[in-house]
């Protein structure tokens, strides 16, 4: 292309500087306006990066009036919704950091926001450019595992609360299940296919969170710290869904995929009392299954790589923008996680099972 793509950046928290660096890496791409809520720190940001020459706004509406070719939404996950569709309606696509929402209606209306405007909505879910988690998608895709049946993910952390906007109910919408479970959502979902759900079954507590002995912001946490849910399929499929951002256990154990003929085994990458979660690469994948007259197992070789996931993960949305592809990761794909963990927080406050309604056409 003769010019560069033009970026905004929206909001200049931790994750923002994240995206900065990774556009920084292309040689078509240019930085050219930052905004964010709290005065004059868009204007600090843009500077501590050497983006002397980027505009900066006290919010994202006057970034927006910009010809911007996309943005990137890096503020917290109360505003996703407001400030995705007005970027959508304003004629950019946009980049959007995880969780895609804080309710389902939010996205519902993120996604058609998206169709209706012709503009891509896609949501940063880095664990997918591992070429391991590839390889996974292919194995379960391919049929060699036979009918999948059931499906069992998720993580924990033996400790590992955020504080902050993460526990405010208002802000955050959920705690572990979006924060962490998303990424476990995901990895099922799309290794899947993206299956439509019909029903979810839930508990969630927050025993840790609100005791003192444990976080130290006690009296104002609002949300889960742990969950599990039963959540079922279309084509008689059932996943086991569970998450907790602390707990005294060191794992609660690896993803499983059961199939009619071959069954799945996968554990996460990395060690120590943060890690467990699906929110990186993959440690080990084993495949289980009956040859040669009796009980067979077989260690899938991992794929070595030095890949930057973050960065792959921006670098594909400004190539997408370049060569005008669609959404790498669409909204449309994370409104069907958007609708287990609201029907998780739903199945829990009514506890009982409930049933899950998305719009056909923002799924397809």
């Amino acid at each position: 292309m003769s010019r560069k793509l033009a970026i905004g950046i929206i909001g200049t928290g931790g994750i923002a500087r994240y995206h900065a660096e990774a556009y920084r890496k292309l040689d078509y791409v240019e930085v050219v306006a930052v905004a964010d809520v709290v005065p004059g720190r868009a204007r600090q940001f843009a500077d501590s990066l050497g983006l002397r020459d980027a505009q900066a706004f006290d919010g994202h509406e006057e970034l927006l009036k910009l010809d911007l070719d996309g943005v990137s939404i890096c503020t917290p996950n109360v505003s996703h919704h407001r400030t995705s569709v007005d970027a959508l309606r304003a004629g950019k696509n946009v980049l959007l950091e995880k969780p895609m929402s804080v309710t389902l209606d939010q996205a519902i209306d993120m996604a058609q926001a998206s169709r209706q405007s012709g503009r891509m909505l896609t949501i940063g879910f880095q664990p997918r450019y591992d070429p391991n988690m590839k390889k996974l998608q292919e194995i379960v895709q391919s049929g060699r595992l036979g009918n999948v049946y059931y499906v069992e993910t998720g993580g924990g952390r033996r400790r590992g609360m955020p504080g902050g906007t993460f526990i405010r109910k208002d802000l955050a919408g959920a705690g572990a299940m979006a924060d962490i479970g998303c990424y476990s959502l995901d990895l099922a979902l799309n290794t899947l296919g993206h299956p439509r759900p019909l029903t979810v079954s839930a508990f969630t507590s927050n025993r840790f969170g609100t005791n003192k002995l444990y976080h130290p912001e006690a009296e104002r946490f609002e949300v889960e710290d742990f969950g599990v849910a039963l959540v079922r399929f279309e084509n008689d499929l059932v996943l086991q869904f569970k998450i907790s951002w602390a707990m005294h256990m060191d794992t609660l154990g690896p993803t499983l995929f059961l199939g009619s003929d071959a069954g799945l085994k996968v554990t996460p990458a990395g060690t120590g009392p943060w890690s467990g979660v699906w929110d990186g690469s993959i440690g080990s994948m084993t495949m289980y299954y009956d040859d040669f007259g009796g009980h067979t197992e077989t260690r899938v070789p991992l794929i070595e790589h030095k890949i930057n996931l973050f960065d792959a993960k921006v670098h594909d949305f400004a190539e997408a923008l370049r060569d005008g592809r669609p959404a790498p990761i669409p909204g449309h794909q994370i409104l069907i996680q958007q609708a287990i963990i609201d029907g998780v927080l739903r199945s829990a406050e009514q506890r009982r099972e409930v049933s899950v309604e998305l719009p056909a056409s923002l799924t397809e």
